[in-house]
């Protein structure tokens, strides 16, 4: 049965660094493009970052770009978003997703994830 576990949440302060991790059970997901979400108390969940199955392509949310950086390690079945300059409103729960495609020209949409984790607690307060 296909697991995708994320790690790495937590509470940090504003202007703090945190970086989540997403392990897949499936050699077969080396093929899809994973993407990382979040979703904050109230609001929809959004797309935050995305990565092509060879971990050349990525894409970026307008609002994380430049302080985001998505990863991949095909060899360990993981995939990383690391996340710098935090700030409140990324405050949330980050999940990750598999896709059913290799690439998807944006942050990888909601409604074409094959597989879900169970999503990591990122806070950030002082």
């Amino acid at each position: 049965q296909l697991q995708l576990v994320e790690s790495g949440g937590g509470w940090v302060q504003p202007g703090g660094s945190l970086r989540l991790s997403c392990a897949h059970s499936a050699l077969t997901l080396r093929y899809n493009a994973i993407g990382w979400f979040r979703q904050a108390p109230g609001k929809e969940r959004e797309g935050v970052s995305c990565i092509s199955t060879s971990g050349r392509r990525t894409n970026y949310a307008d609002s994380v770009k430049g302080r985001f950086t998505i990863s991949r390690d095909n060899a360990k079945n993981t995939v990383y978003l690391q996340m710098n300059s935090l700030n409140a409103e990324d405050t949330a729960v980050y999940y990750c997703a598999v896709g059913r495609s290799d690439w998807y020209g944006s942050t990888c949409p909601v409604y074409d994830m094959n597989y879900w984790g169970k999503g990591t607690l990122v806070t950030v307060s002082s």
